[in-house]
């Protein structure tokens, strides 16, 4: 074969080369650019807020499913004494923490989040389960539904406990055997269900009836997963505070402590929450 026909093969080599190269420079800078930004971008920080009656091992079951998934997930102790020092406790909270955060709260965990988010730009999504989501000045325990299993003679469903410190008249609420037993645990094998009434933590009198501050749920998304049994904070009683929030409503057919018995449902919509705010 001649030079001519030699020259001649290469040429088509020689230009599909040069048009590759000049593909790549133009793209992969661009590539690893999207790379090095997704990378920037962290998953949100999840904040889990018992409720009354409860502790942080509570949301054990949701946490490990949210750990599992890759999220970074924290559990601070709700002190239970007060809507606004409660708020503010967990406000404190989420200022030592960098990055997106989504803050769910469970029963009256939820109306402690309602305050701890307002003002953090941080917090990027709101998860209620079956919680309180007040709006400013409403007081807890008048907002648990006509029916509620609590909207009763205080005396039935509750044991009265003196507190140090308490000012008039207030005490420490912990719930009857028969009340955690039956409208509260819900659901829960007898044998759970009795673990958890023995170390329940109470909830002071005087949360109940504190008057919630600005509500974050005004200015930042809400998901609401809602027990159709639950018998603390009725169905309708959920509905009518989701509705009023905007909040996206995932049913569950459960009682109070979904959290624990449907803990993939609600494990899923946190993490609904938390794709939302990528």
């Amino acid at each position: 074969m001649s030079e001519e026909h030699r020259t001649g093969a290469r040429r088509p080599r020689l230009v599909l080369a040069a048009l590759l190269a000049v593909t790549l420079a133009v793209l992969l800078p661009a590539t690893g650019a999207a790379a090095a930004g997704h990378q920037a971008t962290p998953r949100p920080t999840v904040v889990l807020v018992h409720g009354a009656w409860a502790d942080g091992s509570s949301w054990t079951a949701v946490g490990d499913r949210l750990r599992r998934a890759g999220y970074p997930v924290r559990i601070p102790p709700n002190p239970l004494r007060n809507l606004t020092t409660d708020g503010q406790t967990i406000a404190d909270f989420l200022a030592t923490l960098s990055g997106p955060i989504v803050l769910v709260g469970h029963s009256y965990g939820g109306a402690v989040i309602t305050q701890a988010a307002t003002g953090n730009p941080n917090v990027k999504a709101l998860v209620y389960e079956d919680a309180f989501a007040p709006d400013q000045g409403e007081q807890i325990f008048p907002l648990a539904g006509a029916d509620s299993a609590l909207n009763v003679d205080p005396a039935t469903v509750f044991d009265f406990v003196p507190y140090p410190g308490a000012p008039a008249g207030d005490v420490d609420l912990y719930l009857k055997q028969e009340t955690f037993l039956g409208p509260f645990a819900a659901g829960l094998p007898r044998p759970k269900a009795l673990s958890l009434y023995a170390a329940q933590r109470p909830l002071a009198l005087s949360a109940g009836f504190t008057p919630a501050g600005v509500p974050a749920w005004k200015t930042i998304p809400s998901w609401y997963v809602l027990g159709t049994q639950d018998q603390i904070i009725t169905p309708e009683a959920q509905r009518f505070m989701a509705e009023r929030a905007g909040s996206r409503i995932t049913e569950v057919r459960a009682g109070h402590l979904a959290l624990i018995t449907k803990a993939d449902v609600v494990a899923r919509v946190i993490a609904q929450a938390a794709a939302a705010t990528s």
